[in-house]
């Protein structure tokens, strides 16, 4: 049987962890973990699912007599474990970016979950909203209950809507971690920046890309491999990349974006366009009009038969 000389590489583990902490400002006895656990976000909002739709995503042994039983036990649960996630997320921030005392921490914390549970109902009837419109926007879709169970689109909404709210809460290291989970189980890449209305459905899913700043409407519909991306990015008088700026696109209501397209910039695609498949964009599309490929002009009337 081999023999390995495991010592000496836990000592120099030990040294790069500490050369780490030193170049981060971490200290050197912290108070138990120092920033939020992917598990811990990773179990609560997979209770906060079932909380919102208990007969469909929650137990399988669930009943309709125990239902608001179920809800409130699995809220009380995930929301008492965001609270504590938001407390080390908090702390963390505040020994890099700010200096705040443990009970303002306690407060904030305590107010961001607070106004993420107050905020589920709104979010509940987003969902609503997102299922009927896939069910509504895909004649495979037998069923809202398939779409709900089945749709990779419906479930990255289900963990965007509740990153959204996290990240407006002051919170954006829980949010990133959620919309992660959700990237990694769908391939469905939405930064939980992103403003997104009611009544959106990602048809298939695979490959999309909504950047941070993004700007959704109302019933709007994209296909897979779509990137609402930026187009460059500007940086300050030391070379550091200027992060918050808005840079990605603004999509107005009614607008469809076919498979593989790229808009990139702050530009505008106005209300009612379309935009087809593997089109690349930089500039604003007026209200109402159908973008093909270059190598593709047809009429507004052939336009909208191809696509």
């Amino acid at each position: 049987m081999a023999v390995f000389d495991i010592d000496p590489i836990v000592k120099s583990l030990h040294a790069i962890r500490q050369d780490w902490r030193d170049s981060q400002r971490r200290p050197r006895e912290p108070d138990g973990r120092e920033f939020p656990s992917r598990e811990a976000v990773a179990q609560a909002m997979n209770d906060l699912k079932g909380a919102l739709f208990p007969m469909r995503l929650g137990p399988t042994d669930l009943r309709h007599e125990s239902e608001d039983y179920y809800v409130g036990y699995t809220l009380e649960s995930a929301l008492h474990s965001l609270l504590n996630q938001a407390r080390l997320e908090l702390r963390y921030l505040a020994r890099h970016d700010e200096d705040i005392g443990d009970f303002a921490i306690q407060t904030r914390a305590s107010e961001a979950i607070r106004n993420l549970a107050t905020s589920l109902p709104r979010i509940r009837s987003l969902l609503d909203s997102d299922a009927l419109a896939a069910y509504h926007g895909d004649p495979a879709a037998r069923t809202v209950d398939e779409v709900l169970l089945c749709y990779p689109g419906m479930e990255a909404m289900i963990y965007h809507r509740i990153a959204h709210q996290l990240y407006r809460q002051g919170l954006p290291l829980l949010a990133r971690v959620a919309s992660e989970l959700a990237h990694g189980q769908t391939g469905i890449d939405i930064h939980p920046g992103a403003q997104i209305g009611a009544s959106f459905f990602i048809d298939h899913g695979t490959g999309v890309v909504i950047g941070e700043t993004t700007i959704i409407g109302e019933r709007v519909r994209i296909y897979q491999a779509v990137t609402l991306g930026a187009k460059r990015f500007p940086t300050d008088e030391n070379g550091s990349l200027q992060k918050g700026l808005p840079r990605h696109p603004i999509v107005e209501d009614d607008v469809v974006i076919y498979a593989g397209a790229t808009i990139l910039g702050r530009v505008t695609l106005g209300k009612g366009c379309v935009i087809g498949g593997n089109v690349w964009l930089t500039q604003d599309v007026p209200a109402g009009s159908y973008v093909t490929q270059a190598d593709c002009t047809p009429s507004r009337q052939d336009a909208a038969a191809r696509l």
